[in-house]
Formats: C-alpha cells, sequence, structure tokens
C-alpha cells in the first residue's frame, strides 16, 4: 500500500504542476473569455479550466494509461485498474473569473468506494495540500510541513464556511443557519480554500450542498488524512457528491450533525 500511495502521489504532483502551467497564463488577464453552462443561472467555465483538465488527461495517459478518469469538464474515461481519478481542474471558477485567489485544482483518486488520496493545489499563490494514508502535507512559498486538523472545541467557539449564502434548496439553507446560531464565527465564498484551511487546523467546519463528486473528494481524502471527517447530513458516505459536512473532528462533527438533523 506504502509503495502504491507514493506512486499515486508522484503522479497527483505532476497532474498538479501541470494544471498550473495551463491555468496561470489565463489568471486576471484582461481578455479572458467566459461562458455560461446555465440559462437560467450564472455557471461560468473558461478556456482555463478546459485546458487544465486536457492537461491533466494527457499526464494520465502516459503515466496511468489504464486507470479510469472522472473530470468536470470532459466527463468520464473507463479503465481497467480500479482506480478512477477525479479532476476538477478549476473548483471555484466564479472567483476565478473575479480574480480572488480562493479557486484551486482539486484531484483525488481511489477505487468506487472513494478516495484514498487528495490533493487541493491554490497555483497562484503556491499552496499545494495533499494527503493521503494518514499523512497531510501543505507545500508552498514558506516551505513544506505537516498538517492536522483542530483539536476539539466548543460549537460555540467554531469557525464555519460555506460557499454561498443560499446553501442549496430551502430546506438546505435552514439546516445551514442552524448550525450558523451556534458558531462563533461564519464565513463565506472561499470554495475549495476552505477545505484546505480544515485540514491545515484553521477552520472547524464546512456545511455545503449540492455537489458532485469532483468537487468533494480531493477534499475529503485531505481532511480525513489529516484527522478530520467528511460525511453527508446524515452521518454517511459523500464521495458521489450531495450535501457535506466536513469536520476537523469527530467531536465538533457530532455537534454539528446533531443539529442538521434536528432540522429534517
Amino acid at each position: 500500500m506504502d509503495k502504491q500511495i507514493d506512486e499515486l502521489t508522484a503522479v497527483a504532483h505532476a497532474l498538479a504542476d501541470a494544471a498550473r502551467a495551463a491555468i496561470l497564463p489565463h489568471f486576471r488577464a484582461t481578455d479572458l473569455h467566459t461562458d455560461n453552462k446555465l440559462a437560467g443561472g450564472y455557471d461560468p467555465v473558461t478556456v482555463a479550466d478546459r485546458a487544465a483538465e486536457e492537461a491533466m488527461r494527457a499526464v494520465l495517459a502516459d503515466l496511468r494509461p489504464d486507470d479510469a478518469i472522472l473530470g468536470e469538464e470532459f466527463g468520464t474515461t473507463a479503465g481497467t485498474s480500479g482506480l478512477t481519478w477525479v479532476l476538477d481542474p478549476i473548483d471555484g471558477t466564479r472567483g476565478f473569473v473575479a480574480g480572488t485567489p480562493t479557486w484551486g485544482v482539486l484531484i483525488a483518486v481511489g477505487p468506487d468506494t472513494g478516495p484514498i488520496l487528495g490533493v487541493i493545489d491554490q497555483p497562484y499563490i503556491g499552496e499545494r495540500f495533499i494527503g493521503a494514508a494518514g499523512r497531510s502535507r501543505l507545500v508552498g512559498p514558506h516551505g513544506a510541513s505537516d498538517i492536522r486538523t483542530r483539536a476539539p472545541r466548543d460549537l460555540s467557539e467554531a469557525t464555519l464556511f460555506t460557499t454561498f449564502p443560499e446553501v442549496g434548496t430551502e430546506n438546505d439553507r435552514a439546516g445551514f443557519e442552524a448550525v450558523a446560531r451556534n458558531v462563533q464565527l461564519v464565513r463565506y465564498g472561499m470554495d475549495c480554500y476552505a477545505y484546505a484551511l480544515v485540514a491545515a487546523g484553521h477552520v472547524d467546519l464546512v456545511i455545503e450542498a449540492g455537489l458532485n463528486a469532483y468537487d468533494i473528494q480531493a477534499p475529503i481524502a485531505l481532511i480525513e488524512a489529516a484527522g478530520g471527517i467528511v460525511t453527508n447530513w446524515e452521518g454517511g458516505l459523500v464521495h458521489e457528491g450531495g450535501r457535506a459536512l466536513a469536520a476537523a473532528n469527530r467531536d465538533i462533527h457530532r455537534a454539528a450533525l446533531d443539529i442538521l438533523q434536528a432540522q429534517r
């Protein structure tokens, strides 16, 4: 297992490097073109999203041709190895378009039962969070170090993040707001970077809804390798997407889960 994790880690770094090279020329470019995926809303996609996923797929075709791929922009490619790479080339494209450095590249790999390795990479500030096999690390401009989630604390002392104040459906929002009323600090709009902050020990909770597999698999692997827990709002598996509760530890997860379930 250790040898496999080492091999997959090397490939994950190669994927993140390729995505960085494809994305950065477009970030904050004045001529960036954006397409909208939604007829009745705003879900942007850019040339950078597509170029990054194409670059990562090219790396996998060279280094791991037998593995399957699930990517946000180009769908599913079948494999025979039993492993699937789950790729979100830019998680937080709205932030990317707005010029904020809170978007990131999400990379995960694992069998159908869930991810065993996850990467959250922020190319512009040069921070890469990677976790697998009970160890998470931050590699960035200030060096490399192991990271761990926060120790248990009372919910009243917790910091809670979500991306959108609406948090999915009206019922989803009610659940989020019930938890939010019991914490010390609530912040919005960080996309995948909020999950990285959970893994690094700065944030206690992230609560979101309406996620796809490529939105959540990398955060699951990263946070759980750092000592945290990520489930759906019922306490079950969430690697296929849906409503996610990411927590720094089981105590604060239980406290937030109890409130969410009381809103059902």
